[in-house]
């Protein structure tokens, strides 16, 4: 007998990726396909097309199913054993919606192993184009749900979130609204997670709670569909969105179609894809009071939370790995290139001087107190420069060094305002994970860690989410025995530890962070005021 392994999918916006582990967690194979370079005749652009408005996004189905064709072929063309792949889950973009029309359900239980599996499903999809997350076209939608439900921050207390132009909710009644009967003629909508299960199932998948709960349509309490989000949406929408099930569901064993055409076993489980925030939260292993970090072009917060409250900001989400406890997720737009800005106007362009003038100024910067939003944030809604001295007297300009540590201290400090105004506590045990091009710079973890009052963790999270969805998968297998994730994946490689918080951090912040709250609330965006700063 192989040994056995298994399987993790990512349907990411620009390519499907995949990994296989075995039983010890280790990697024994990897792949892509590249949407763009490997699938040319579907002309995307970074795997999408942006529509003439700019504001409508979409993604061509065929192009995922031709993919995992093209993907399962590269795999059986290498020797890769299928039979030992024990069960395999997956991960798809956030927000994605795919609609298949009535009867594909027949075909897709029935497809020929003869055939690629895009030949048997190219009549399938009653909109052959998928709204994506990139999507910002549902403005009016979004405002008559809110308006529906009893405003924006009673849907963020019903599904997690506030009206986001991006979420399905908002994009089905878009397609109801503009296309009556093409909704009419679909008979199942799947996220991109669940779509792509199905695709393994030969069945449809049901959504899972946890990227279920990014459609402005869960209740993430009692975690069923919410009749007044459904009602303001579309009609019908119940039956067309089936039963949404645990994370952690076994879902059914692999459709005979693999087991022809690839050799998979008839035994191989699958198990209920998600979200790829959700699948990347189980691929950093994040733990009860644990904060995964992602310092890129944007900054990212994963949260683990236990009693979330939701706000106008940010977004509550059921955790894939534990149905008792909450994920949140923050953005924040003006991550790496507001750092590499002020690196270049007061760095000479070097991170090492920048690392310096970190190191030659005190923590808490004497007072001086920063907001740098080059473009219009998201958390808080603000744009432009603001720096205000000890006094909280606005200033025009601050020394370089002074400047430097104004930015990364502010922006270290509005990430734990924002995350505590979701209910995310700070706890003795509580670790910060971060990954991502600043997580390389100690002097920038420095501040976090002192900042947070918590000790910093770096982590290799290449592909988190692919690698997370077969951690998933081999959770799925004992999750009805009460094995925790964390049981299951005792013998990956442990985050290494980079910083702890310096002596008397948090008696230094805690007043500078009540400040900067405040002071936070004097640059939110005011369209009719033209005091913004640059």
């Amino acid at each position: 007998m192989a040994a056995p392994c298994y399987l993790g999918w990512d349907f990411s916006t620009q390519q499907l990726k995949v990994i296989a582990i075995d039983e010890q967690l280790r990697v024994i194979y990897e792949d892509n396909v590249h949407f763009d370079k490997d699938l040319p005749e579907f002309k995307t652009q970074s795997g999408v097309y942006i529509h003439s408005d700019r504001l409508t996004v979409t993604s061509p189905v065929l192009m995922w199913v031709k993919a995992l064709d093209m993907i399962l072929e590269k795999m059986k063309s290498s020797g890769f054993n299928f039979s030992q792949v024990r069960a395999l889950s997956g991960a798809g973009q956030q927000h994605g919606s795919v609609y298949w029309k009535k009867g594909s359900m027949q075909i897709l239980k029935n497809a020929s192993a003869e055939l690629p599996l895009h030949q048997s499903l190219q009549a399938c999809f009653s909109v052959s184009n998928s709204p994506i997350w990139m999507d910002s076209s549902t403005a009016s939608q979004c405002s008559a749900l809110e308006k529906a439900v009893g405003g924006a921050q009673h849907l963020a207390s019903i599904t997690g979130s506030r009206a986001y132009e991006r979420f399905t909710g908002n994009q089905i009644a878009k397609i109801y609204g503009q296309n009556p009967e093409v909704y009419m003629e679909t008979e199942r909508i799947s996220l991109v997670s669940s779509f792509a299960a199905s695709l393994f199932l030969g069945a449809y998948a049901p959504i899972d709670y946890s990227d279920g709960s990014g459609m402005n349509l869960l209740q993430i309490w009692e975690k069923v569909w919410s009749s007044s989000c459904l009602d303001a949406c579309a009609p019908g929408l119940k039956e067309k969105l089936g039963c949404p099930v645990p994370s952690h569901s076994v879902l059914g064993p692999i459709s005979p179609y693999y087991s022809q055409r690839y050799g998979f076993s008839p035994d191989c489980k699958v198990v209920a894809f998600t979200g790829d925030n959700p699948a990347s939260l189980a691929g950093m292993r994040l733990q009860e009071g644990d904060i995964a970090i992602s310092l890129g072009t944007s900054d990212t917060l994963f949260l683990w939370i236990q009693e979330p409250t939701p706000a106008l900001e940010g977004h509550i989400l059921c955790n894939p790995v534990d149905s008792q406890t909450y994920m949140a997720l923050l953005c924040f737009k003006n991550g790496s290139l507001m750092r590499e800005r002020v690196r270049d106007d007061c760095a000479s362009g070097s991170w090492d001087e920048f690392s310096k003038a970190l190191s030659s100024t005190v923590a808490g910067n004497n007072g001086n107190l920063g907001f740098y939003f080059d473009v219009m944030e998201i958390t808080p809604e603000a744009v432009g420069i603001h720096r205000f001295n000890k006094d909280n007297q606005k200033v025009s300009v601050f020394p370089k060094e002074v400047e430097i540590r104004a930015l990364i201290e502010g922006q270290f400090m509005a990430k734990r305002i924002h995350a505590e105004k979701l209910g995310y506590k700070v706890m003795p045990r509580t670790r910060i994970l971060a990954t991502g091009g600043a997580s390389h710079n100690r002097k920038i973890l420095q501040v976090l860690s002192d900042v947070f009052n918590a000790p910093v963790y770096t982590i290799d999270t290449t592909n988190s989410a692919c690698l997370g969805s077969a951690y998933r998968a081999i959770h799925g297998l004992v999750a009805e025995t009460n094995v925790s994730l964390a049981d299951v994946v005792k013998l990956a490689p442990e985050p290494k530890l980079a910083v702890t918080p310096a002596a008397g951090a948090e008696e230094l912040y805690r007043p500078l962070l009540k400040r900067y709250a405040e002071l936070e609330q004097k640059v939110i965006y005011n369209p009719t005021s033209s005091c913004l700063a640059k």
